[in-house]
């Protein structure tokens, strides 16, 4: 009888030691299920928020691109698209350039492949100016040989476009060229000279 009773009260203590595993482990439950719960309203949230960035940004590159090979290649009718696409979980912007011709046909393509090295050199620049004011930058843009040679027709206006850059948007670009049109354009100019080995500069202001 009495190992009857010894057995018995065992049980009652792994019972009631069971009951209170049980009530931790749904404790812990709900609160993971909370947590989970909070998370999924956390991710939902970045998403808008990249998306919104995103957003925003390729309005920004669209519309400075498209000013930027309209001022410059007048004579062509030029847009840029940006196609934003997600490739395994990363976000990828392929940028597209668009010019409608007199017969109101398209041509679209990526710029290296389709409109040649001027028009990418434009994009290029425009595109690091578009970094430069998107994460707040120090305005400063410096080109060592970064334009290539442009057709005459439109080094003027290669030239007048990154002075009105300057005037709008309070920025200061150091241009390495040798391009005499281009340096005629600048608002100050240097030309280096080698006397006896000796770089020497003479500024020429506009």
């Amino acid at each position: 009888m009495q190992d009857l009773r010894t057995q018995v009260q065992r049980l009652i203590t792994e019972r009631d030691l069971l009951e209170k595993q049980k009530t931790s482990v749904e404790d812990e439950i709900s609160a993971l299920e909370s947590n989970q719960e909070v998370l999924a309203e956390v991710c939902t949230l970045f998403q808008e928020l990249i998306s919104s960035e995103i957003t925003s940004s390729v309005e920004l590159l669209n519309q400075l691109q498209t000013k930027g090979l309209r001022d410059i290649f007048s004579d062509q009718d030029l847009a840029v698209r940006a196609d934003v696409g997600v490739s395994r979980g990363k976000v990828s912007i392929a940028m597209n350039t668009v010019q409608r011709m007199a017969d109101g046909s398209t041509v679209e393509g990526l710029s290296k492949d389709s409109f040649g090295g001027s028009v990418m050199a434009i994009q290029s620049v425009l595109l690091r100016i578009i970094l430069i004011l998107k994460f707040n930058l120090r305005k400063v843009l410096l080109l060592d040989e970064s334009l290539p040679a442009f057709d005459e027709n439109y080094v003027g206006e290669v030239s007048h476009f990154l002075n009105s850059l300057c005037e709008e948007l309070g920025m200061d670009i150091l241009l390495i060229t040798h391009n005499p049109i281009l340096m005629e354009g600048a608002k100050t100019s240097y030309r280096i000279q080698n006397k006896g080995g000796v770089a020497t500069f003479r500024k020429r202001e506009k």
